[in-house]
């Protein structure tokens, strides 16, 4: 245990303290610096990054692609968190909270804005009527979708954020959120003991919000705590995730903005199809 610590009356914000992440986190909101966002030529603007979170909306485009829905194309443009891109005037114009995903519809008459990972899976998945699962399992989708949105804040911001990024480790915090993505996983490998997906026999947006982080976890690429949570064991959840990693669509989502791991994996920016060819994918992947 650490020494003991007592709050103060009034908490003040330590610049400083905040380990890895420490520069991209404050206690206000609003741009810092003024700077317009790119427009390309496609209905769709993404402007994100390939953390779990940017992953779901990149899948989902590449999916309804490889569905035939050929108005979902993209623009795909590199959101640097740690050069605080976020805090940008034209991103924070798009999202206010100032986090990736952020995503501007332009195939109306009016530009729309959706920030928050599952509101763009929901947008896109009403405006294309796919990945939505038939209507009896409707609920059920909804529900796991928001269980996503309420229960990964405790995967990657607790049990994440203490295990691999804090400044030192801390015995207490460690085991309290390991205990909290254990109970969630087994939560997960419940529901599938008897289901091909989240909510049924259909792929829909639950999975492709669930994956990038508890399947990304379960394959050991979250956090290297593969062993420390003894993922094997949760056989249904592995069973899932390795089905799921071997769609073709969600093999491009995961490369597109990503700026970590392989150079083969990284697409730094996509916008068009084309650009996943190898010659390209390498330029993007070196290119700075």
């Amino acid at each position: 245990m650490t020494d003991s610590y007592t709050p103060p009356k009034v908490w003040t914000w330590d610049k400083e303290n905040g380990g890895k992440f420490a520069s991209t986190n404050r206690p206000i909101a609003g741009a810092t610096h003024d700077k317009d966002l790119p427009v390309g030529k496609h209905p769709f603007q993404l402007y994100s990054l390939a953390t779990p979170n940017g992953q779901k909306v990149t899948i989902m485009f590449e999916e309804l692609l490889a569905a035939g829905h050929t108005g979902a194309e993209y623009d795909a443009w590199l959101i640097r968190i740690g050069d605080g891109d976020q805090f940008g005037s034209g991103f924070v114009d798009i999202n206010p909270n100032s986090k990736i995903p952020a995503l501007m519809d332009r195939s109306g008459d009016t530009p729309v804005r959706v920030f928050e990972s599952a509101a763009i899976l929901m947008h896109l998945a009403e405006k294309f009527d796919a990945f939505l699962g038939p209507k009896e399992h409707r609920a059920e989708m909804l529900s796991w979708l928001f269980w996503q949105m309420g229960s990964a804040p405790y995967l990657g911001g607790g049990f994440g954020h203490f295990y691999a990024y804090a400044p030192e480790p801390m015995e207490y915090p460690i085991n309290r959120f390991a205990m909290e993505a254990k109970r969630q996983l087994d939560v997960l490998d419940r529901q599938l003991a008897d289901r091909e997906f989240i909510s049924g026999p259909d792929y829909t947006i639950a999975d492709m919000a669930i994956w990038p982080w508890y399947g990304g976890l379960v394959l050991g690429r979250l956090y290297n705590a593969a062993e420390f949570l003894d993922v094997e064991s949760y056989t249904n959840v592995v069973r899932w995730a390795k089905a799921i990693d071997a769609r073709p669509a969600v093999k491009r989502g995961r490369m597109v903005n990503r700026t970590s791991g392989d150079p083969s994996e990284q697409l730094r920016e996509r916008h068009d199809a084309s650009d996943f060819d190898t010659k390209t994918q390498d330029r993007f992947a070196v290119a700075e």
